[in-house]
This record gives C-alpha cells, sequence and structure tokens, in this order.
C-alpha cells in the first residue's frame, strides 16, 4: 500500500470514523428525498433515525454543511423547477413539492432562483 493510500485511509478514519453517524444522515436524506410531499419536521426525523433532534441537526449539518431543513427546501425547489419546465402551473408544482403556502413558497423560490415562479415559468415557454 502507498503512502498516499494509507494517508487518505488515515484521515477518511478520523473524519469519518463512526459508520452509525453515516448511515443515519444517509437514511435521512434519502428519506427527504423520496418524501418531498409530506409534512416533514426535525421531530419526524428524529422518531424516524431514534435519535435525538438536536444530535441529528449537527450530525446532518457536520457531513452535508446545511441542516436538513435547508436540505429539503433546496431539494423541493429543484423540484418545483422540474415541475413547472414540465408544464404543470405554479399552484401546483407548489403543492406537489409539500408546500402549503403559494406565498412561502413564492417568496422562497424568488430568495433561490432569483425570479417569481411566474417569470421562471414564462422564461422556461420561450
Amino acid at each position: 500500500m502507498s503512502r498516499y493510500k494509507k494517508e487518505i485511509l488515515r484521515i477518511k478514519d478520523d473524519c469519518y470514523s463512526n459508520q452509525w453517524q453515516i448511515d443515519t444522515v444517509i437514511g435521512l436524506r434519502n428519506y427527504m428525498d423520496n418524501n418531498l410531499n409530506e409534512d416533514l419536521n426535525l421531530d419526524l426525523f428524529s422518531r424516524i433515525r431514534f435519535v435525538s433532534k438536536y444530535h441529528l441537526l449537527r450530525l446532518f449539518k457536520r457531513y452535508y454543511g446545511q441542516t436538513p431543513n435547508q436540505y429539503l427546501i433546496n431539494k423541493r425547489i429543484e423540484k418545483a423547477k422540474e415541475f413547472i419546465r414540465k408544464g404543470l402551473s405554479v399552484s401546483e408544482a407548489c403543492y406537489e413539492v409539500g408546500f402549503e403556502s403559494l406565498g412561502s413558497f413564492s417568496s422562497l423560490f424568488k430568495r433561490k432562483t432569483g425570479f417569481t415562479p411566474k417569470a421562471y415559468q414564462k422564461s422556461n415557454f420561450r
């Protein structure tokens, strides 16, 4: 084994030494990806993964660099953009990805993309 490979393995063991933590955050991310349209929150995540919600929050941020809520919002916005490109109306896309309020969806969409959902929809039909 080369010196570089040994060093990489040493660093990997230092940074990712707990397989349970990795499995927990990957499982949580997969659950969020597959259930975007449901009402998801930290309490539900902690019950699903059998871990304190505060510990789960720290783990997720440690491995993904963002909180579960930030990840969820980004995924929902990306999925909504996909639905809008496919021809769904803004309100249909909003509710399809799990937002309960068209107003909050519109403001988050604009903050993340720089366009209102309607402007984004119009730009994709030209």
